[in-house]
């Protein structure tokens, strides 16, 4: 898993995304309304993270984060009298306890720049006042969108018919408009040279 937090002017983002064996990705963003910091966003986020994992019936476990005050803390390497994020670590370690093995690792925040990029989408949302917004799917795609706004024609023909017929038999289709065959002979001149 790996997760987010942030604080700032436009208020708290945070979020998760957990990655199968097999490279599926699980993401959760949300939009935080009550006072956090930054450490506190942190420990948010990574407490929506692992209950997900938890719900998902996850037994072995990979926490991966950028920040080393997270990690260190919660590995116990780190102690914290910071009273705002005590009852963060303390719920964090009472998770932990739900796993066959869990490990917490360090990684680079070059490595994170696909989580960092879930962050930037959560600011972007308009929030209603509601506990739940639905998902948001992201595709890739190697084709430009154009490509799949292809729609056929009442008539079974595909929308380029009458464009492909003119190509081939110089013949304006029946009932055709002035304005009609005039973009006709602008295609035929200009897209198909």
């Amino acid at each position: 898993m790996y997760f987010y937090g942030a604080a700032n002017f436009k208020g708290v983002r945070i979020g998760a995304v957990l990655i199968s064996e097999s490279g599926q990705h699980y993401p959760a963003s949300a939009k935080i309304r009550i006072p956090c910091n930054n450490n506190m966003a942190e420990y948010e986020a990574c407490i929506i993270g692992i209950r997900m994992a938890v719900d998902m019936n996850v037994k072995e476990f990979l926490v991966t984060w950028d920040s080393d005050i997270l990690i260190n803390q919660v590995q116990g390497e780190w102690s914290t009298k910071n009273v705002k994020i005590l009852p963060y670590l303390h719920c964090v370690k009472e998770q932990c306890k739900k796993f066959t093995k869990i490990e917490f690792k360090n990684v680079p925040s070059i490595q994170n720049k696909f989580f960092d990029s879930l962050e930037a989408l959560s600011s972007m949302i308009q929030h209603p006042y509601k506990n739940y917004i639905d998902p948001i799917e992201v595709e890739i795609r190697d084709q430009h969108a154009y490509f799949f706004h292809v729609d056929e024609e009442a008539d079974g023909k595909p929308w380029y018919h009458d464009i492909r017929k003119f190509l081939a038999t110089r013949e304006y289709p029946k009932n055709a408009t002035n304005s009609q065959k005039q973009t006709l002979r602008r295609l035929e001149n200009h897209l198909f040279p």
